[in-house]
């Protein structure tokens, strides 16, 4: 099938690389030339296991090209797929403009017929929005649309878009069903079909629900640790309950990051002021994560009443392990604070060279995860790669002794049975201060 995909960030990269890799013919299309000369290069604007590789092989094989120019997009385009990452501001406010502005150029240069297929993050009724355009400045081209809510996973992008567990796609005649059947189906025949508009609103519900489980689990572990509970426990016995079940989003930790699922909780709140619809759940979850960002500061002020001079090392700066991405990272929130407070940082991530240039040099970069700890007092775990777990903790203990670990989700839980550490997490018994 002949395919465009228009929008080359990460989700963009990935589904050119992925249907191309699956044979479909796909030319990539977006106006920065950056990105069109990286990825004609082999190199993906970001970093995502495997897809550098994808996209060279796709390359060679004559099934993936990339351009930059409307003039230069073929003449038999059957479906125009639109993915770009919708950018957000630091108020998780999406610039949904910006993705209409883009697609809008586009569609004079589609063949009559054109399926748009939109998987940006948009708010319900953009694809309504979009058909109105398309009526305006196409009316003879018949360009029909359809949307399916994103599924990019950080780290995990190639596996989740070529093994997915169903794809939701929202169309709006049967017509476009068997095209969008036919292109999905070398990766999947579980697709759950529905209108246009409830594939909006579903892609919505999912992120408020998992964003709403986030805060719930972390709001029941800030007070298990006042109360001398464990929140891990406590978390055992809520996914042992059949009407919670084992998979649900109910681990203690850190507070969620990325913009990604506090921008379907923006979406859904501005959709329910415009019809005056009250919605104080939804609308309490950006306060209640807002205010658990502040648990390591919360922790480490309890711990020490100065960090004026204290060695602090980060392991992981990035916003998830498995990317390269230091966009809305929480590791480089707690930087900037750390440095307001005095504190001399150290920090570590396995795919992260290049600081922010805020830092001014006042954050010193190791190569070795281990050489960071030298002396250090406190150690904060960012971006959870895997790599840290193979550090043995008898070598921790030997480089700093007496080190504050503070380790919201649990991930080097092992460092909490050595008795020279003082080990600190989301939902654990509270500490008392440190003399």
């Amino acid at each position: 099938m002949n395919v465009c995909v228009q929008g080359l960030w990460h989700l963009g990269s990935v589904t050119a690389g992925c249907l191309a890799s699956v044979g479909h013919t796909v030319v990539g299309f977006d106006l920065d030339e950056d990105v069109i000369r990286g990825l004609r290069a082999g190199k993906p604007p970001i970093f995502e296991p495997g897809l550098e590789d994808m996209i060279r092989t796709s390359l060679d094989s004559g099934h993936l090209r990339f351009t930059a120019s409307l003039e230069e997009l073929p003449s038999d385009i059957e479906l125009l797929w639109v993915a770009y990452d919708t950018p957000v501001d630091e108020d998780d406010v999406a610039d949904v403009n910006f993705v209409v502005a883009q697609v809008a150029a586009v569609l004079p240069y589609l063949p009559t017929n054109s399926v748009v297929l939109v998987s940006s993050q948009m708010p319900v009724g953009s694809i309504r929005r979009m058909e109105a355009i398309a009526d305006k400045l196409c009316p003879g081209k018949a360009l029909s649309f359809a949307y399916s809510p994103e599924n990019l996973r950080l780290g995990k992008a190639l596996d989740v878009f070529l093994k997915p567990d169903r794809v939701v796609v929202g169309v709006r005649s049967e017509r476009d069903k068997e095209r969008i059947g036919r292109l999905l189906q070398p990766i999947t025949g579980r697709i759950e079909w529905m209108s246009v508009e409830s594939a909006e609103m579903t892609k919505h519900a999912i992120n408020a629900f998992l964003a709403t489980s986030v805060v719930f689990a972390n709001e029941i572990a800030s007070i298990c640790e006042m109360v001398g509970a464990d929140a891990k426990e406590v978390e055992r016995g809520l996914k042992s309950e059949n009407r919670i079940g084992p998979k649900a989003y109910l681990s203690p930790g850190g507070a969620f990051a990325g913009g990604t699922l506090a921008r379907d909780i923006e979406f859904l709140k501005v959709v329910s002021q415009r019809h005056q619809i009250s919605i104080p759940l939804l609308e309490s979850v950006k306060t209640s994560n807002d205010g658990h960002k502040s648990w390591v500061r919360r922790k480490l002020k309890a711990l020490m009443p100065s960090l004026d001079g204290v060695v602090v090392v980060v392991w992981g700066l990035t916003y998830k392990p498995g990317t390269d991405t230091l966009r809305r990272s929480l590791a480089v929130e707690l930087c900037n604070w750390l440095l307001e407070q005095g504190a001399r940082v150290r920090v570590h991530d396995p795919v992260v060279k290049e600081l922010p240039t805020n830092w001014n040099g006042c954050v010193q970069r190791f190569d070795e995860a281990l050489g960071a700890l030298e002396g250090a007092q406190v150690l904060l775990v960012g971006a959870e790669w895997p790599e840290y777990r193979e550090i043995p903790k008898d070598y921790v203990v030997r480089v700093s002794p007496g080190l504050v670990v503070l380790d919201p989700n649990r991930f080097l839980s092992s460092l909490g049975t050595v008795a020279a550490l003082r080990y600190v997490a989301v939902g654990a018994p509270s500490i008392e201060r440190l003399a």
